[in-house]
Formats: C-alpha cells, structure tokens, sequence
C-alpha cells in the first residue's frame, strides 16, 4: 500500500512540471493562431525557432547558450529574492548598475593580469548591484514601503544613469558613439570552447545555481529564507529569528547577483558598456524564476528555454519573414502564460493546503469522540 504522504509528495513535485508544460504548450498554440491570422505559416515559423536555437552545434552553443547566460544570471536573482517573498522587480537596474561597476573598474585600476581584474570587476559589480537593491530594502524594512514600486523605478534611475554616463564621463575617447572605451584584455572572460563565443560567465552561473541550492536546501540562512517566504507572520511571531535580516540579506544577494550578470555580459560578449545593453532580461527573468519554480537547479532549464527563444526568434524574422514585434510578442506571450499558470497553480496549492487541514481537523475530532 503506497503511503499517502510520498503520492503527495509526488503531486506537488509533478505540478510544477505539468504547469510550465502547459504554459509552453498554451502559447504555442496561441502563437500558431496568431502567425496563421497574420499571412505567416506557423510551421514554417517555428521550423525557423527550432533550427535557429537549436539547428546546429554551433548555434546552440554560441547563440541559444550565449543568450541563456544572463537570464539565467538574473533568473536566480530573481528566484532568490521571491523565495523569501522579497519581490525584487529591479534586477534591471541592478544589472546596468553592476555593467557600469564593472566598466568604471576595468577601465581605471591599473592592472593587466586578469587574475586580478576579472575578480576585482566582478566584485565591484556584485557591490553595485547590491547598492542598489539596497536603497529599496531599507525603504521596506525601515518604512515600510512595497518593494515592488521602488524597485521598479530604481530600474529607470539605472537606465537614466547609464545613458548619462556613456553620454558623458565614461564616453569612449575618440567621442564618435555613446559608448565606452573597450576594457582591458585582461577584464574580459575567457571562452570555454575555442571557437565558439560560450564564455566562462555560463559556467558561473551553473555554479551560483549550485551553490544557491544547497545554501536554500541545507543551511540555516536557507531555511530562515524558506520561513518567512513561506509565511513572514508565522516566522516572526516563531521568536526564532526576525525578518528583516533575512529581507536585507535576500535583498542584496538577490542584486549582486544580478549585478554580476550585468558585467558578465560586457565582459563577455560586448566588451563596451552602451546604452540598451539589455533588451529587458531584468523582466524576462522573472518568468525564468516562475516556470522553475524559484528553484535554482530548473532555472538553468527554464533560462535555455528564453534563450531558445531568444535565438530562434532571430531565425524567424530571417528564414519565415516574422516581424520583430511578432517575436516579441511571441516572448510576452510565454511570460503571461507562465504568470497565469504560476497563479493557477498557487489557488490549487491553496485549496489542496485548505483540504487536507479540514480533513486532518475532522479525523482529529471523531477520533477523540470514538
């Protein structure tokens, strides 16, 4: 006789599962509709995506996995702070704010070795981000103010400063772009594969991924933050610890994280800090953290998948003729589709929690009138 506790068990880590499935599956379907509606043939249009993001070696490593790498980056931030029901809306601006760091650093310190570079970059980077989740933390520990709407407009202060900067103190010598110099050779990160653009960022961010969950599932800083994610009330009133660090210390990890992604990508690919060096990963990640459930190993899976995404949506305009706003569209379609199925799958939890408390309540009470 199986026991009821493991098919529960097996139930919750299933619907997840099946809930990311049917976001996918819902928005192709819908996607399909739209592209047929508009003149395009949805096979062809998705032939185009599937070849573009995963059509050769070559393209899945330095296009699909190239993409992936700074939603995952910004996924796990995201996921890290929604774990302790932290929600950070500004890993966009975290992430400017970590490339600008990281630029400021690489172009100023008088270092060529990149094993002293690389690690002072991507500290300052982290520093930055952290800075800047900062200011909306004590605003909602100290005053209580939502995070939701500061870290949101913190995203704009962080657009508006990069744009200043690339404009003005940290344009590139020569003048010609808004843009910066080039940074040092030995600041930017090393290629894990000659030949391909994958660089070393990916893996770091496989690591922090790792890392992230063995600190959430097997350390007492992880526990608190599952607590008050779970319930802050009930954390608080338990006298085992108080929320605000654990806010202060989601909060700033959450924003290295993110920073570092920021300086992953110009370290990495641009090489230059230049004004709308995010297309909007800061936003996109949060539908990486929902489909994954804000778990830190299934955000690898579910940042391949905007990666994928992402890539393929380049080989749809070339090869099936899809606008640009198309594919977009196609992206936000995805993310909606995840925050229903996210929403959905929540009010089930709530309700199955809400049963098994009344069943439990009620075999408690006949077995004490028996």
């Amino acid at each position: 006789m199986s026991n009821p506790s493991h098919a529960a068990r097996f139930r919750a880590d299933l619907l997840p599962v099946l809930g990311a499935a049917t976001a996918l599956l819902a928005t192709m379907a819908i996607a399909a509709a739209l592209l047929a509606l508009g003149g395009h043939s949805p096979g062809i249009a998705f032939g185009a995506l599937v070849r573009g993001a995963f059509g050769s070696w070559h393209n899945f490593v330095s296009v699909t996995l190239v993409q992936t790498t700074p939603l995952l980056l910004t996924g796990l931030a995201v996921g890290l702070a929604f774990k302790a029901r932290v929600w950070n809306i500004g890993a966009e601006g975290q992430l400017h704010a970590g490339a600008l760091a990281g630029v400021a650093v690489a172009v100023s310190l008088p270092l060529s070795s990149s094993l002293l570079l690389l690690p002072a970059t991507l500290l300052a980077a982290a520093a930055a981000g952290a800075l800047w989740a900062a200011v909306p933390a004590a605003m909602k520990t100290r005053m209580g103010v939502g995070e939701v709407i500061t870290t949101l407009l913190m995203n704009f202060v962080a657009l508006f400063l990069a744009q200043f900067l690339v404009q003005g103190p940290l344009r590139e010598s020569r003048g010609a772009l808004p843009q910066t110099d080039a940074i040092p050779a030995g600041a930017e990160l090393p290629v894990l594969i000659p030949g391909f653009r994958l660089h070393l960022g990916f893996l770091i961010g496989i690591l922090i991924a790792v890392a992230l969950w063995l600190y959430l599932s097997r350390t007492a800083g992880g526990f608190r933050i599952r607590a008050v994610g779970a319930s802050p009330r009930a954390a608080e009133v338990s006298g085992r610890f108080r929320t605000g660090p654990v806010i202060w210390r989601a909060f700033l990890a959450s924003g290295a994280i993110a920073g570092m992604a920021g300086w992953i990508q110009v370290s990495g690919i641009t090489r230059r800090m230049y004004e709308g060096l995010s297309p909007g990963w800061g936003y996109t990640a949060i539908a990486v953290a929902l489909l994954a459930r804000l778990h830190p190993l299934a955000a690898v899976l579910t940042a391949i998948v905007f990666g994928a995404l992402s890539a393929g949506g380049a080989a749809m305009q070339r090869e099936a003729g899809v606008p640009d706003a198309w594919v977009r569209g196609i992206e936000a379609l995805v993310i909606l589709a995840v925050l229903a199925v996210d929403r959905g799958l929540q009010a089930f939890s709530d309700r199955t929690a809400r049963g098994e408390t009344r069943r439990r309540a009620q075999t408690g009470t006949a077995s004490r009138l028996a």
